[in-house]
């Protein structure tokens, strides 16, 4: 199985269960591995072939620029949906993380596997 992978894409949004949270925005990060066939992109050198992590990144960014939630799970549900419906990508692995979020931390969040390896 191959893999393409997103690492520490940082992406302000407003996230969070306090009304403090619900006033402004904070940095959630992503780190992201998608199972994807390259073979024939590397094959033929072209980008038709291959899951463009720009086109992905630029997905994800809109998103949840756009986006408001009270809980980071229902977050990463949400793009794991988007990730397998919309770039046809049959397994994935997200970290999705809150740095900051408590102050004896450097960072908490949640990992999910959605879908089956090839």
């Amino acid at each position: 199985m191959d893999i393409v992978f997103i690492r520490e894409l940082k992406i302000d949004t407003v996230i969070g269960i306090f009304d403090w949270e619900r006033e402004i925005k904070q940095t959630v990060a992503i780190d992201l591995d998608m199972a994807h066939d390259f073979s024939r992109a590397a094959d033929t050198d072209s980008i038709d072939y291959a899951l463009s992590y720009k086109d992905v990144s630029d997905r994800l960014v809109a998103f949840i620029e756009a986006s408001e939630f009270f809980l980071i799970e229902t977050m990463a549900e949400q793009i794991a949906e988007i990730i397998m419906t919309e770039f046809s990508v049959p397994w994935l692995r997200l970290q999705l993380s809150k740095p900051g979020a408590v102050p004896a931390a450097s960072n908490v969040g949640v990992v999910i596997e959605r879908g089956e390896k090839r």
